[in-house]
């Protein structure tokens, strides 16, 4: 986001910065959009974590969805405990920049949630989002149990057609369980509720994600499927 670039991410931990045993975050902190706690998971709320390029805008996309009731950006699927921002731009944390997204799944489904990742970043670039080059930019789906994981790689497999036909290679996205999320520093947190005019590059491809052809029997876990367009 400041003309960082990164190279591949370390293959180990032996290979990554050693970190710290301290969170980076301050307890108590207030969400600048909702007015709630950063780290509140009301009772009856989902948490998802999708990692899309820049967590700026990813983190304003998803706390503009409705049905989300509390957001956060961090990172997730590296190897170096408790990183600062600098040290995961350097490629050597191993660590994507990522929104931990908290929702009502009565109002959204987790399926619906994914269709606004997909169609809202470039999936087929690897480590990168147009001019955001490094391993923090990477597509990521880190999913949190067996039904999540098993929704996100249905809806991959769905989406990938589509993109084909509109001229994109193979969808890159990584969809792991779900590693440790270690919140990012304060300024971080709702960024462009902080900075309305801050950095916020658009990198959607334009093509519709087909969720709304997908049978509820298929994803039996989910509350919702989006109608078709």
């Amino acid at each position: 986001m400041f003309g960082f670039r990164s190279p591949s991410r370390p293959t180990d931990a032996s290979s990554a910065l050693p970190g710290r045993a301290h969170e980076i975050l301050p307890a108590g902190v207030t969400h600048d959009v909702f007015g709630t706690d950063l780290r509140d998971v009301p009772a009856g709320a989902d948490v998802a974590y999708f990692a899309l390029g820049c967590f700026w805008g990813a983190e304003k996309l998803f706390w503009s969805t409705p049905g989300v009731v509390n957001t956060a950006v961090g990172y997730q699927g590296g190897f170096t405990p408790h990183p600062t921002y600098e040290e995961v731009c350097s490629g050597m944390t191993g660590h994507a920049e990522t929104v931990k997204v908290v929702f009502d799944p009565t109002q959204v489904s987790y399926a619906d949630l994914v269709r606004v990742f997909l169609e809202n970043h470039d999936p087929t670039q690897g480590m990168r989002q147009g001019n955001d080059v490094g391993s923090q930019y990477r597509s990521a789906l880190f999913t949190t149990n067996a039904e999540q994981r098993a929704t996100a790689e249905a809806l991959i497999a769905e989406y990938q057609p589509a993109l084909t036909a509109a001229g994109y290679g193979p969808i890159t996205t990584e969809v792991e369980d779900a590693p440790p999320f270690f919140y990012a520093e304060a300024y971080h947190q709702q960024y462009l509720a902080k900075n309305p005019g801050g950095y916020c590059p658009i990198h959607a491809t334009g093509v519709s994600c087909p969720v709304g052809v997908l049978r509820q029997d298929q994803y039996p876990s989910q509350t919702s499927v989006l109608p078709p367009e």
